[in-house]
């Protein structure tokens, strides 16, 4: 998923958007889209050529959930954390699949094959708990379920 970070590439990201400062999480998407995360170096390059600063750039980075500082595992495993999905057990869901890889919430298996992050509403109440994993979402999960989904992936801890 992520690629070599290409400072030429990067600023061509930044005038997709007429690096304009007010166009800054349009960016951050994209930039997310192209590398899988938002590196320090990219932090440094969006904030000189959108005329912002570092801080303002990480602060908006470090709140939303969207955006990751650190290279993904080759499979990302979201797992709702809402109310809904809580209610019919996230939290246990969570857990289990923070004990069966060994890695908390925002990290990444010692492989690379796998990063665990939270997710604020999959749009899937109805069938909840969900998780996505990659890009497809998966509504009723129970722990049995999550372990043969991250099995395909890769997931043999």
């Amino acid at each position: 998923m992520a690629k070599k970070y290409d400072a030429a590439i990067a600023t061509e990201i930044i005038n997709q958007f007429d690096a304009r400062p007010e166009m800054l999480v349009q960016v951050l998407h994209a930039f997310v889209q192209r590398y899988g995360y938002i590196g320090e170096e990219a932090v440094r390059q969006i904030a000189s050529e959108l005329n912002l600063s570092r801080a303002e750039v990480h602060g908006v980075v470090s709140f939303y959930h969207d955006f990751r500082t650190t290279e993904p595992g080759q499979h990302v495993v979201r797992i709702c954390q809402a109310e809904s999905c809580q209610a019919m057990g996230s939290r246990k869901l969570t857990s289990h699949a923070e004990n069966r890889l060994g890695i908390g919430m925002h990290g990444t298996t010692d492989d690379g094959q796998i990063s665990l992050e939270p997710v604020y509403c999959l749009g899937n109440c109805a069938c909840s708990p969900a998780v996505m994993i990659d890009e497809k979402v998966y509504g009723r999960v129970d722990t049995k379920r999550l372990d043969d989904l991250m099995q395909r992936c890769g997931a043999d801890q």
